[in-house]
């Protein structure tokens, strides 16, 4: 694999491409993608694992709304991680985690996840690189064990949002009162370092990819639904399930 430079990577959707066809496109996409997740929840043999990362303001909320909001709730859980609890630091860094992996027919979604703990630490040098080199080799066996013993899919998004892009939408949230909400005076302080958190990315892109990222052009939210919808239903249907029939 070449090593992902971000900067090399547009943020934007691609200019041939029309906004209102493939909203179009993504509306039939999230009507098969909820039968899809139906049939996995019948079935019961397979479960799928889709991690969210990306930087402040990159629309991972949206994204979860708008593309996983289409299933039905009743298979489909929501796992946000901020940081960890007093309980949760007692374990190791993976606890937290394993303990919310999907159960076979089920789909998780995490809204952050394990990658924080070699992204935000190592940014703000909680932890060392020798200390984060050793999470990354157990980020892999971890996201190994899934997909050997319990048959399950994992897609990894990062949401590439541009740093101009990123500026207007923190604006945005102490201008807006619909979003004001979302105002974390501790996002412009994270935005400052930007430049190391683009490094630190890369550096688990390189590292922790037995799994491939899927990087995700972020700055047009229309597009960004379509290109993890597609994938969402595109994965599904190569499970090839079917729906349980009666013994008779």
């Amino acid at each position: 694999m070449n090593k992902i430079k971000l900067s090399s990577i547009s943020t934007d959707a691609p200019k041939d491409i029309s906004k209102e066809e493939t909203k179009e496109i993504t509306k039939q996409l999230l009507k098969e993608l909820d039968e899809l997740q139906n049939l996995l929840y019948a079935e019961h043999k397979h479960s799928l694992l889709v991690i969210v990362q990306g930087m402040d303001a990159s629309g991972k909320d949206g994204l979860i709304r708008k593309v996983i909001g289409s299933m039905n709730p009743y298979g489909v859980t929501i796992q946000s991680y901020k940081a960890p609890t007093a309980e949760e630091m007692d374990h190791d860094f993976l606890w937290r985690i394993h303990r919310c992996a999907p159960a076979k027919g089920a789909v998780q979604v995490f809204n952050r996840s394990h990658y924080e703990d070699i992204l935000i630490q190592r940014v703000h040098k909680w932890i060392d690189d020798k200390t984060a080199q050793k999470r990354m080799k157990a980020i892999n066996h971890f996201e190994w064990l899934l997909t050997e013993h319990n048959n399950t899919t994992i897609l990894k998004f990062y949401l590439h949002v541009s740093q101009e892009e990123q500026a207007a939408r923190l604006k945005e949230r102490t201008e807006d009162p619909k979003k004001m909400w979302k105002y974390n005076a501790k996002d412009l302080t994270e935005a400052k370092l930007w430049k190391e958190y683009m490094e630190m990315y890369e550096d688990a892109f390189e590292n922790c990819n037995d799994i491939p990222w899927i990087i995700v052009p972020a700055d047009r939210n229309w597009y960004k639904e379509y290109v993890v919808a597609k994938t969402l239903v595109e994965t599904l249907r190569s499970l090839d399930m079917e729906y349980p029939v009666l013994n008779k």
